[in-house]
């Protein structure tokens, strides 16, 4: 097995996992404007890749060659339908496998998945050993995690989290209840990363949570030691970020180019098979911080 978590150099570059979002339009996207190390397809349900109804779930897993190295997010309840998606996402041709255990939506959490699966240590347990055990070695095993639930947890859970043969744990440094709102405690991070170094030095750490900029991200990282970054929401300020080249102000007519590109990128990727007023999220992302920009979006939100 080619463990791509340890042959990317480091530090690793990730774009997060973000539903509705992270298609593989966007990813073709941002492999021109500025490539992440490592990129996930939005969070898919392990219940759905076996259901009858497979469109969602092919335009879930779909990709192009160069997204890759690509990793599939999976989440759910069914330990025995994690082995299964496993060995499927192996004959999908992706290059690793997470377990989304940190969602903070309220539609997964009150099922009892996504980060509620922080307060259920035993059935986290199954669910990653079941994952490990349909992907049979053939390829690395990650989780994306927070650092509690409602409260943080962080020894007992990340202590527990070390036990298993995981090529990275990936922390955005909130807890599930606290969303995306409220300061972050990347404080709780160097102690995980303290924690792995004692007890699993192999697993790398991932850290997430308001890196906006480049420099940010630099500074988590020389502050913590982690061994990667993950970006998410940072992507919406400027969908440069990944771009190794210094940090300066885009021109209008570089966002126009980028927003008719993605526009563009997204038709050709998903034709009729998906409507096209997804893309109104995405405007703000380019089309901001020039004069007429306002009322340039809200001549396309009226026309998308």
């Amino acid at each position: 097995m080619i463990n791509i978590w340890q042959s990317l150099p480091k530090p690793i570059f990730c774009l997060a996992p973000m539903f509705g979002v992270t298609d593989s339009a966007f990813r073709q996207l941002l492999c021109e404007l500025g490539r992440p190390d490592l990129m996930f397809t939005e969070f898919i349900n392990v219940q759905a890749i076996f259901s009858p109804d497979i469109k969602t779930v092919t335009q879930l897993l779909s990709y192009t060659l160069q997204e890759q190295p690509l990793i599939a997010q999976l989440w759910g309840l069914d330990q025995e339908l994690f082995e299964a998606a496993a060995d499927f996402i192996v004959h999908a041709g992706f290059q690793g496998i997470d377990i989304n255990m940190g969602c903070d939506a309220k539609t997964a959490v009150k099922k009892g998945a996504g980060g509620a699966l922080i307060d259920n240590q035993d059935l986290a347990g199954k669910i990653i050993r079941s994952t490990i055990k349909g992907a049979r070695g053939r390829l690395p095993v990650s989780v994306k995690t927070r650092l509690g639930f409602k409260t943080i947890n962080t020894v007992p859970w990340f202590k527990f989290l070390l036990n298993f043969e995981l090529a990275a744990i990936t922390i955005h440094c909130r807890t599930a209840k606290e969303m995306s709102l409220g300061p972050t405690h990347w404080n709780e991070i160097a102690k995980i990363v303290k924690l792995k170094n004692k007890y699993n030095p192999k697993t790398l750490i991932i850290g997430n949570g308001d890196i906006f900029t480049r420099e940010i991200a630099y500074q988590r990282i020389k502050e913590t030691k982690i061994n990667g970054v993950m970006i998410g929401r940072g992507v919406f300020k400027t969908p440069w970020i990944f771009n190794s080249v210094p940090e300066r102000n885009y021109s209008k007519a570089e966002k126009i180019a980028a927003w008719e590109r993605h526009l563009k990128i997204y038709q050709t990727t998903w034709g009729k098979t998906k409507p096209i007023h997804p893309l109104k999220r995405f405007l703000k992302v380019y089309l901001r911080g020039f004069p007429g920009a306002l009322q340039m979006r809200t001549r396309l939100m009226d026309s998308l």
